[in-house]
């Protein structure tokens, strides 16, 4: 881990997972203690790179599928049927008069026209990017072996080895894919101590987590205010 940075950098507010012994999470005071650490690179040890798993989309695929499907159906029946001699559609005669009429500034031209670059722009991402957000890959130490952890599960792993050090109350995690945000509640003991014993427990625990990329880790705690 790298040294830490100014402490103003870790109080945005982060909710998500929460668990606390009293039963509840109370308001925060003003009394902070706060640091963020940037992961440092490991070596490479897999025998693979550990890539992303990529989802499957099979409803965005199979409605397109059908569209296809039907559209180019149609299409070739009136075609089939023209060859044949017998008249065109009314659909197809109707968008081929309509379109000839229009010019390329009008307004509907070019609604439609943004609705097809849009719906192309949406079909690109989906097949360029993994999605699957909620998966980090871990480390790949046997060739053709792949392994993910759910990053809510990563939370919780850290959040109960957060509730394990002493003067913590409640903890909430929010487990990113580069960064792991913890906010705890400190109700005795000195907050730079409490911090600094969650930096080493946390960091312990996200290198026990077996991540490929092991993400940064960013502690803040605060002292618990009763409620009036």
């Amino acid at each position: 881990m790298s040294e830490p940075q100014d402490p103003e950098n870790s109080t945005q507010r982060l909710p998500t997972v929460e668990s606390g012994r009293d039963g509840g999470v109370l308001a925060m005071d003003q009394s902070t203690s706060g640091s963020t650490y940037e992961a440092v690179p490991e070596p490479d040890r897999s025998r693979g790179r550990a890539r992303r798993f990529r989802a499957q989309r099979r409803i965005p695929a199979a409605l397109v599928a059908l569209v296809v499907l039907g559209g180019s159906g149609i299409l070739l029946y009136d075609i089939a049927a023209v060859r044949a001699d017998h008249p065109a559609m009314r659909w197809r005669r109707t968008v081929a008069d309509d379109l000839a009429s229009r010019h390329l500034d009008d307004v509907w031209v070019l609604a439609g026209s943004a609705l097809a670059a849009a719906l192309g722009l949406w079909l690109l991402l989906l097949a360029f990017t993994p999605g699957l957000r909620g998966l980090l890959p871990m480390r790949r130490e046997h060739a053709g072996v792949r392994a993910a952890l759910d990053r809510r599960a990563a939370a919780l792993v850290l959040r109960d080895r957060a509730m394990q050090v002493a003067g913590v109350q409640s903890v909430r995690v929010r487990m990113g894919r580069r960064k792991a945000a913890v906010r705890a509640l400190s109700h005795f003991r000195e907050l730079d101590d409490v911090r600094a014993d969650l930096d080493a427990a946390l960091g312990e625990a996200i290198g026990e987590l077996g991540l490929a990329r092991q993400p940064g880790l960013s502690v803040h705690v605060r002292r618990p205010t009763k409620k009036g």
